[in-house]
């Protein structure tokens, strides 16, 4: 199972649409996760059309996306639970806020901070994608995949 990862999109704020590149990789992923703050809800049934998508709102995320979307999930892909959640508070105690937030899951995809993570602590994957589109926070645009197989969930942050 191979998953394309996104976060803190900003669209149209920080860019008009994402990076080519990231459209690329959708027929070569399983699935899309989005830990929010889309910004618009036009991104949100794009990426919905292209391929099954799961998601959340973050804190810029407007009323028609937190109609829809809720502020965190748990999804189960075979044996794994994944916590999916956008974060906040302070970025330098974001890892402890988004898995305050969680119990029993191998993995928690989180954004907010728009800087890229990958780390596993306590037996868990934390990852965040980055943003691809605004570096306000950060020194270049990333994303990510998530693949997970029989020996594990595994994350890798790609530049843009």
């Amino acid at each position: 199972m191979r998953i394309l990862v996104l976060s803190d999109t900003h669209i149209p704020k920080a860019a008009q649409e994402l990076p080519e590149e990231i459209y690329a990789q959708v027929p070569n992923c399983d699935m899309i996760f989005h830990a929010g703050d889309f910004v618009e809800k036009a991104l949100l049934e794009k990426l919905k059309s292209l391929k099954e998508t799961k998601a959340v709102y973050g804190n810029m995320d407007p009323k028609d996306l937190r109609d829809v979307l809720n502020p965190k999930e748990v999804i189960e892909i075979g044996k794994f639970k994944i916590g999916l959640i956008h974060g906040y508070g302070a970025p330098g105690l974001l890892v402890e806020t988004v898995r305050s937030e969680f119990k029993n899951v191998d993995a928690i995809v989180f954004g907010h901070s728009h800087a890229a993570t990958n780390m596993v602590k306590n037996g868990t994957l934390f990852f965040n994608p980055g943003s691809p589109t605004d570096k306000v926070f950060a020194t270049q645009n990333t994303y990510g995949i998530l693949e997970m197989t029989d020996k594990g969930i595994e994350g890798k942050i790609i530049k843009l």
